[in-house]
């Protein structure tokens, strides 16, 4: 089972829940340590006094907030533990929400939410049914690691599952990040979506979602320590450094998800692309009006 990080409660109004809470991800990456390339020895980092230039062990080391490059003010970890609020030690759901009103990119990782205890089963329970009886999730706040955070919880299957949410003045405005503006025809549009068409999926489980970066650091290692020559890398195709033809680009890319789809197991629906539309009847005559306007400049 994995090890707990956190013991509290979830606040439910009157209702309390005990809990623990264990993290929902692993992380499967491969480590690399920094050493001395001349002798391969691990190279770590140390802790050290600016004012007495000598390494300190851990028991001597504590928080302090810098109110100038003189004075310094000690927090420890008990005051910090003992502030007075409310969410200090347990989660306390303030708000339901639908569930497509939250921006993704305020949300986290995931914790799993454990009952602790025969008495927090039916409580726990009451407000996993209750989550997803009203396809609503909770928002809520909570105290972790030495400042007030907000939270998400939902249900995943049988569990209560916990997101980190970033505060609203925490999301930077993509304003000064947009591009320039432009103009789409619809036949571009409706290349695009074809070829979101021909490239949606049910599920995550197919070949091409893996970690292909850890495979190739294992595979690179593995050369190394059989002391052969790893794989070489694939050449990238070369840019033109021209202005792309959206629709020459998008024909191009549902024809090879096309093939992609049919080599692989568990065909899906492919779509051809949108031909080119016909002029409307009502456009038709604006045309014919404006042809009769610019007749005499173009004799």
């Amino acid at each position: 089972m994995p090890r707990s990080i956190w013991s509290g409660a979830i606040s439910f109004g009157l209702v309390t829940v005990p809990i623990h809470v264990v993290s929902a991800t692993e992380d499967h990456s491969i480590r690399l340590h920094r050493v001395h390339l001349h002798d391969m020895a691990r190279v770590r980092t140390r802790k050290v006094c600016e004012l007495e230039d000598r390494e300190v062990a851990t028991s001597e080391i504590g928080k302090g907030y810098e109110l100038s490059k003189t004075q310094v003010i000690p927090i420890s970890d008990e005051e910090l533990r003992d502030l007075p609020l409310p969410t200090a030690k347990a989660i306390e759901i303030v708000a339901f929400m639908p569930w497509e009103s939250i921006d993704p990119i305020r949300i986290g990782d995931g914790y799993y939410l454990a009952p602790d205890g025969q008495v927090a089963a039916k409580p726990y329970k009451l407000l996993r049914q209750a989550l997803g009886r009203s396809s609503r999730v909770a928002v809520a706040r909570y105290a972790w690691s030495g400042r007030e955070r907000l939270g998400l919880l939902r249900v995943r299957g049988e569990a209560i599952v916990l997101h980190a949410m970033r505060w609203p003045d925490e999301i930077r405005d993509p304003s000064s990040l947009l591009p320039p503006p432009v103009e789409l025809t619809d036949e571009e549009i409706d290349g695009a979506l074809a070829l979101m068409d021909t490239m949606t999926r049910d599920d995550l489980d197919a070949p091409e979602f893996r970690d292909t970066y850890t495979e190739a650091v294992a595979e690179l290692i593995d050369a190394k320590r059989e002391h052969r020559e790893p794989p070489a890398a694939p050449e990238l195709a070369a840019e033109s450094g021209q202005i792309v033809d959206l629709m020459a680009a998008l024909t191009e890319s549902v024809s090879k998800a096309k093939q992609t789809r049919s080599e692989g197991a568990g065909h899906a629906d492919v779509h051809e692309m949108p031909k080119k539309r016909a002029a409307k009847k009502q456009p038709a005559k604006k045309a014919v009006a404006k042809k009769a306007v610019r007749k005499p400049k173009s004799a």
